[in-house]
């Protein structure tokens, strides 16, 4: 069973009294600034989620230097290394845990699930710390959260909101790079299939639902309904 939900509060709290977890915040805090989407606030709220997955089957201090430490070095969707931007944050993950007194083994079993957490990388988790890292961060790309941070992206990389002559892609090939409302279809709709816990597979199709909610409504202010094929 999932663990109770950790509060904002709580979770600040714990990581104020534990001097190695806070100056992971500080060192992180700033090189998250400028992204919305994978600043500090998405990196508590990973922890916070992979606390409540993960539950007794992963360490709550490597959780929360995972979750801090996951995109320690985050590069733009767009850019080349893209799929090496998690690899580059393991070394970063394991120099400064290592640097703040975490023993080897932890500092290389939170290493690795910061480097397969990446969806970009493809990469399975190899322990459950792993495994609950990659659903919350998944997590995030889902529901209300989902729906701003896919809005937010696509504002930032020139895509517009949907296509106003074809928005659910009847006639034209999917183009997320183009239009943010195509990214549900090519990415989003299918997170769920790809969670690796219970909790995080239930989790998932419930926000997913809601973000169909939200397609529905689109389509009925459009005057374009949304098809029932392909959608969860």
């Amino acid at each position: 069973m999932p663990q109770p939900p950790v509060t904002r509060a709580a979770l600040l709290e714990r990581i104020a009294a534990d001097p190695a977890l806070e100056t992971i915040l500080t060192r992180v805090r700033p090189r998250l600034e400028g992204d919305p989407g994978h600043d500090i606030e998405h990196a508590l709220r990973v922890a916070r989620t992979g606390l409540q997955l993960a539950g007794p089957e992963a360490d709550g201090r490597e959780m929360i230097a995972a979750a801090l430490l996951h995109d320690v070095v985050n590069l733009p969707k767009d850019h080349p290394d893209r799929a090496r931007a998690s690899e580059q944050s393991e070394v970063v993950a394991v120099a400064w845990l290592r640097e703040l007194g975490f023993d080897d083994d932890a500092a290389v079993r939170v290493g690795a699930a910061v480097r397969t957490h990446s969806w970009s990388r493809g990469e399975a988790p190899t322990s459950p710390l792993g495994a609950a890292l990659q659903d919350a961060d998944r997590l995030e790309a889902l529901g209300v959260i989902g729906v701003f941070r896919t809005i937010s992206t696509g504002a930032q990389m020139g895509a517009e909101y949907f296509d106003a002559e074809d928005p659910w892609a009847a006639a034209r090939d999917l183009d997320d790079k183009r239009y943010s409302v195509d990214h549900f279809f090519t990415k989003l709709f299918a997170l769920a299939g790809t969670m690796r816990t219970e909790a995080g597979r239930a989790e998932a199709e419930r926000r997913t639902h809601v973000m169909r909610a939200l397609l529905v409504e689109l389509g009925t202010e459009l005057g374009v309904p949304l098809p029932d094929h392909g959608v969860p």
